[in-house]
C-alpha cells in the first residue's frame, strides 16, 4: 500500500541543529529501507495562501487554512505492505515526539 505521511508541528517551531539531524536520519532510514516514494518540506504557514470559491466568486486569503497550534509542515509518500508498517514508519519520526503525525492511505488514480 502507498500512504501519505503527513507531519504537523507545533506553530513557531525553530529548525534547531539537532531537530535537523533527527529528521535527516529518520528520512536515511527510509530511503535505506526502500519504502519512501518522494516528499517534501513545507514553507512556514506565514507563506500560504488559501483560496475559496463561493458562488463562483475568489476569496484569497493570507495564511493556512486553519489556525491552528499545529501546522502541517511536510510530507512523505511511504510503500508498505499494510497499515501497521506505516504505523510504525510514522512512530520513528522525530516530529511525532511533539508534533503528529497523520497516516493517510493513498487511492488508485480513477479509471
Amino acid at each position: 500500500m502507498q500512504a501519505m505521511l503527513l507531519f504537523a508541528q507545533p506553530s513557531g517551531r525553530t529548525g534547531a541543529a539537532a531537530n535537523l539531524a533527527a529528521w535527516t536520519a529518520y528520512m536515511d532510514a527510509m530511503r535505506t529501507a526502500g519504502v519512501m516514494r518522494g516528499g517534501q518540506r513545507l514553507a512556514a504557514p506565514d507563506a500560504a495562501t488559501t483560496l475559496r470559491l463561493k458562488d463562483g466568486v475568489r476569496h484569497v486569503q493570507d495564511g493556512p487554512y486553519a489556525d491552528s497550534p499545529e501546522q502541517l509542515g511536510g510530507f512523505v509518500v511511504i510503500e508498505v505492505p499494510d497499515m501497521a508498517a506505516a504505523v510504525e514508519w510514522a512512530a520513528r519520526c522525530p516530529g511525532a515526539i511533539d508534533g503528529a503525525v497523520e497516516i493517510r492511505p493513498l487511492l488508485p488514480p480513477p479509471a
